[in-house]
């Protein structure tokens, strides 16, 4: 495919402290995401310019459509239930409750409803965080919670593959996108492997999502670019370059699932890099990338 006929454009002035979690709900054709940092879960449409709010009085991680209606969200270390029209929380469940300095970062929902989120150390200074703090647990549709792993740094990007047997994940500061073997009735996990160690120059692999091609496509955190990845072979079989460093998700939207929204940060940029940056903290979407995604799951809980 020639690279020419990709292009990159910023679609939405989000100023978002730390952007994440794109969602694209099909049935409004909206693109859902959150601002970690600035404890907020938007819903923008790209056909009206649109953006609704609802704010959450601590650090969200994700946000993601809920079978019932409204969204199921990662605040602080709850998962909670959203109730959009109200802009209402309620609390579902807690995890990591012995660790009062992590929160919740990423998540997604399993072909089969289930809900994956995993968590971090909050963001204090740099020098001081500790490593392995982190877990990723499953909450299924009775809000059972189950730890899956420990002694994770950053619980990151997750997808499933298209016969649903592998379970894609990403830990950052590990450098690596991994895969495991997924038990769909179970939810359980095994047989970890790496299927892509990150080269000089790409930055912290972060959020990531899958094509109808079973490729993954994966932010790249301080590295301004997202990379196409065949899990197969491990080979890296495309870089999309962004105006910003601090990419930091991914998704496939639009009508037919062929455009890429990609969110990012501006954590930590001084005035006289956000001169230099000033796109930092925008939604983009990428076209022309001749694939398409899938859609999204709702959590079943």
């Amino acid at each position: 495919m020639m690279m020419s006929s990709v292009k990159v454009e910023s679609v939405l002035k989000a100023s978002a402290v730390i952007g994440e979690g794109p969602v694209w709900e099909e049935s409004a054709q909206t693109l859902l995401f959150v601002d970690i940092v600035g404890q907020k879960i938007h819903r923008w449409s790209p056909n009206t310019n649109q953006i609704q709010s609802v704010e959450t009085g601590d650090t969200v991680g994700f946000a993601v459509p809920r079978r019932s209606g409204g969204y199921v969200a990662g605040v602080g270390r709850s998962i909670v239930a959203v109730d959009w029209s109200t802009q209402t929380m309620s609390s579902l469940a807690e995890v990591d409750e012995d660790k009062p300095n992590n929160r919740l970062n990423d998540g997604k929902v399993d072909p089969f409803g289930r809900l994956l989120a995993g968590t971090m150390e909050k963001e204090v200074r740099p020098a001081e965080f500790q490593r392995h703090q982190g877990s990723l647990f499953s909450v299924t549709s009775d809000l059972t919670v189950t730890k899956h792993l420990d002694k994770v740094d950053i619980s990151n990007g997750m997808d499933w593959s298209l016969d649903q047997r592998t379970f894609y994940y990403i830990d950052s500061l590990a450098l690596t996108v991994d895969a495991f073997d997924y038990d769909s009735n179970t939810g359980q996990i095994g047989n970890r492997r790496v299927v892509y160690r990150m080269e000089e120059g790409e930055g912290l692999p972060d959020g990531m999502t899958l094509d109808v091609e079973g490729r993954l496509w994966v932010a790249c955190y301080n590295g301004g670019r997202v990379i196409n990845i065949d899990p197969a072979t491990g080979v890296r079989l495309q870089t999309v370059p962004l105006p910003v460093m601090k990419t930091t998700s991914c998704c496939f939207g639009g009508p037919d699932y062929s455009d890429l929204y990609v969110t990012s940060a501006s954590l930590g940029l001084g005035q006289s890099e956000r001169r230099l940056q000033p796109l930092d903290g925008d939604i983009f979407r990428v076209t022309g990338l001749g694939v398409k995604g899938r859609p999204s799951n709702s959590f079943s809980g």
